[in-house]
């Protein structure tokens, strides 16, 4: 008997002008996606055809005579198709981070009234927002990259769309700081700062939580034990019902008063007990910036889970 063959993924992606739609089609061609940017609508379902290599086609409001509308439309048609499996994905970031985009880069928002800078930028990011609302609304995956790092957006899409064929659940784990907020793309928070903090040890304020000697200093917190058993008694069960209610990604953010203490140690030994379980894991560290003290601690990043430190980023094209 003949074997169906899976259905061939295609891949709409938009989203606000500066807020990464470009970075995201290039990694979706680095995992062999054919990539096709800004076609005009009328042909989008021509460029779909027939074939079986996964497709990534950019959405652009520039288009002329673009319609968010039309767009669904052809969603919406791509999505009866039994050979197709289709998902949009939308890119955006806070207005202040696209002005400061702009003027780092100084070029010109394609929906501006004639300029590039200041409230000229700003009405035609209110005006691109407003086009693409309904598409926003209707996405299948909506990234913030705000904060987001070129290389942690790159995990993001890598994590949701390697064509690995398999179906498992990927689990991202993260270290962070409460004084600059939390992971905009968190599922489950945890809070450790009722843990003990090596910060006030001398010894160890210069460590990070992938050192021995604070691990150690942590785990011997009285309340680490029971905290940790309750916190793996919750997501051991947890995990396999996502996982089965079709979830592909889910982001554990684990956070203390400095992101590096604590929340590191943590998010190490969670990152190994996920392994062990069988999960596809990443580790991500955001306050361990490579030029910070301590930062990118010399310990190698745990078995089977990457490890991304906190890098510079100025713009998402």
């Amino acid at each position: 008997m003949d074997t169906v063959p899976p259905p061939r993924p295609v891949v709409l992606v938009t989203g606000l002008s500066g807020a990464g739609k470009a970075s995201i089609l290039r990694t979706l061609e680095d995992l062999g996606f054919e990539t096709v940017d800004n076609p005009p609508l009328s042909i989008m379902e021509e460029l779909v055809g027939d074939g079986a290599t996964p497709l990534a086609i950019g959405v652009d409001a520039r288009s002329r005579g673009f319609e968010a509308a039309d767009v669904l439309a052809v969603l919406k048609r791509l999505r009866r198709r039994p050979d197709t499996a289709a998902t949009l994905v939308f890119a955006t970031a806070e207005e202040a981070v696209l002005l400061r985009r702009y003027s780092e880069t100084r070029r010109r928002h394609p929906l501006a009234p004639g300029g590039a800078l200041g409230s000229r930028v700003a009405e035609g990011i209110a005006r691109e927002a407003a086009l693409l609302a309904p598409l926003r609304e209707a996405a299948d995956l909506l990234v913030d990259t705000s904060d987001l790092p070129l290389p942690e957006l790159r995990r993001m899409v890598e994590r949701r769309f390697r064509p690995d064929g398999a179906e498992r659940l990927s689990v991202a784990v993260v270290s962070f700081a409460y004084p600059r907020g939390l992971p905009r793309e968190a599922d489950l928070v945890f809070d450790l700062r009722f843990l003990r903090n090596p910060h006030y040890d001398p010894a160890l304020r210069p460590l990070t939580g992938r050192d021995a000697p604070v691990a150690a200093h942590v785990e011997g917190d009285p309340d680490f034990a029971p905290f940790w058993a309750r916190m793996t008694g919750l997501l051991d069960p947890l995990l396999p019902r996502y996982a089965a209610e079709g979830k592909k990604y889910l982001t554990v953010a684990l956070g203390c008063t400095g992101g590096r203490h604590r929340s590191v140690l943590v998010a190490e030994r969670l990152a190994a007990h996920l392994t062990t379980q069988g999960w596809r894991v990443d580790l991500i560290h955001r306050e361990l910036a490579p030029d910070a003290a301590g930062g990118g601690a010399t310990s190698a990043p745990v078995p089977g889970a990457s490890f991304a430190g906190r890098e510079a980023l100025s713009h998402h094209p």
